[in-house]
């Protein structure tokens, strides 16, 4: 049967917010329009490039940072690696002189309100995040490069959707949660290890574990940072950082210069329910704070949904078994996993899905790496994933002035509570004895996603959205 091979660095992949889908993917894009350049000529020999933003990118596209991104991408910077402390200058620079250094080699005029063009009212029939690159050189040849952001950091080149699927063939092949939970049944095998034996196709083993702790740095540093950083978050709504103001307090003022002096006196401040769900809180609010004023971030699958998986993980970390640490490879296989799953069945787009393929998801995926950690079993821990897709089943994407702010950030303190709660109930439970297993629950967040209205697909034309009209998708 064929069967779409998704790494574990495919799932978390680390790079700038706000959006995965609106950020992450148009800057890839326009990465994979240089390249494209490249192949057919020179950039010397470049004239001009103009881009067509599209349906949710275009609606989106400014509270999201599209234009950013793209210009970022045809610069030639790379999304894992720059220093984010750069984007504002290179921006402005871009800005005020109408000049785009291609590719770090070649300048070309470039004026933003004329080479970038968002087009609300026109949609592409793939999916709903199109965008073109329309390339002019200067000995008079024109052609288009169409990609689709389709979530995640996940971009498709037009010319190759009919061949999405990778030609690797993995010991293991996974399209649903039956396929997996029938592999370990068969191996004896725990989640993480056969994900870790798939992994092998594309790396050896001791690589695999170095990214995945490279993954955890990166969502821990996310964290930490957050924690320590004030002010109001750029865009125009007025929001002001709140994990500071919660780290100070449940901490009594104390500041801490490290990661490891920072977790001892998290640990050393009790176990008693509502510190431990402030911390949660703290730990979401961090990443998408982060997330929302153009930070590093990892998806996890998105970056709408950056929070949750790194606020479960931290959780486990600080207040679970004193051996945590030990476990985060397991913690990250197991929800790579699952995240997979349902990208495969459904979707992890917010355009395509609502936002319950984003917190719904990311929700899913932690709490079923959690069970794991806590010892659960295959069918446990696909029980905690179903748990927590049920009860985001409908949940709708309605940012307010199309920025990855309201609801957003809150909505990721409420999917990491909702992936410890569901965790709980797995493991307290007799996965037997459940009426709905984890593929008729992708299934039933599928055909939600095909019913459900686009207004609340990520285009800021709905719900909240409209509600508090600040009109900021457009400014």
């Amino acid at each position: 049967m064929p069967h779409e091979a998704i790494s574990v660095f495919d799932m978390f992949k680390i790079g700038i917010g706000p959006s995965s889908s609106h950020t992450l993917g148009p800057w890839k894009a326009a990465l994979r329009c240089l390249a494209s350049i490249q192949s057919k000529t020179t950039f010397d020999n470049i004239q001009s490039i103009t881009i067509l933003l599209y349906g949710s990118l275009a609606k989106t596209g400014k509270g999201h940072g599209t234009d950013i991104a793209v210009m970022m991408g045809l610069s030639g910077e790379d999304p894992e690696t720059i220093d984010v402390n750069t984007i504002t200058p290179i921006i402005n620079q871009i800005r005020s002189r109408s000049v785009l250094l291609l590719a770090g080699k070649k300048n070309i005029e470039f004026h933003v309100q004329t080479n970038i063009h968002f087009l609300s009212n026109e949609s592409l029939p793939y999916h709903p995040n199109g965008l073109s690159f329309l390339i002019a050189t200067k000995d008079g040849n024109h052609w288009c490069e169409t990609f689709y952001s389709i979530g995640g950091g996940f971009v498709v080149y037009e010319g190759d959707i009919s061949h999405q699927q990778q030609s690797i063939d993995l010991p293991f092949p996974i399209n649903t949660a039956s396929d997996l939970l029938h592999w370990c049944r068969k191996t004896g095998l725990a989640i993480h290890e056969v994900v870790l034996e798939n992994e092998q196709v594309w790396r050896s083993e001791s690589a695999t574990i170095k990214g995945v702790f490279n993954i955890w740095e990166t969502m821990r540093n996310c964290i930490f940072s957050g924690c320590y950083a004030q002010g109001i978050l750029p865009g125009g709504l007025q929001v002001r950082r709140r994990a500071f103001d919660l780290n100070r307090k449940l901490l009594n003022n104390k500041s801490y210069y490290n990661y490891n002096d920072w977790l001892t006196a998290i640990k050393a401040g009790g176990t008693s329910f509502q510190y431990i769900l402030d911390w949660v809180s703290c730990f979401a609010l961090a990443v998408n704070e982060e997330n929302a004023s153009f930070g590093r971030v990892v998806t996890a699958p998105t970056n709408g949904a950056a929070g949750v998986i790194p606020a479960v993980l931290q959780y486990y970390i600080a207040f679970g078994d004193k051996n945590a640490e030990n476990n985060i490879v397991t913690f990250l296989l197991t929800a790579s996993e699952i995240g997979s799953i349902f990208k495969k069945g459904a979707t992890i787009s917010a355009a395509m899905g609502g936002c319950q393929a984003e917190i719904g998801v990311s929700s899913a995926m932690a709490a079923g790496a959690l069970t794991a950690c806590m010892g659960g079993t295959q069918q446990q821990v696909l029980m905690a994933a179903e748990i927590a897709m049920e009860h985001h089943l409908g949940l709708t994407c309605d940012p307010i002035g199309g920025l990855v702010q309201i609801p957003c950030i809150e909505r990721n303190t409420m999917g990491a509570i909702k992936a410890i709660t569901a965790s709980q109930l797995a493991l307290q439970s007799t996965p037997d004895f459940a009426l709905v297993s984890l593929d008729k629950v992708i299934a039933t967040m599928w055909n939600t996603a095909l019913d459900m209205n686009s207004k609340y697909k990520e285009t800021a034309d709905g719900g909240l959205a409209i509600q508090i009209p600040l009109g900021l998708s457009e400014c």
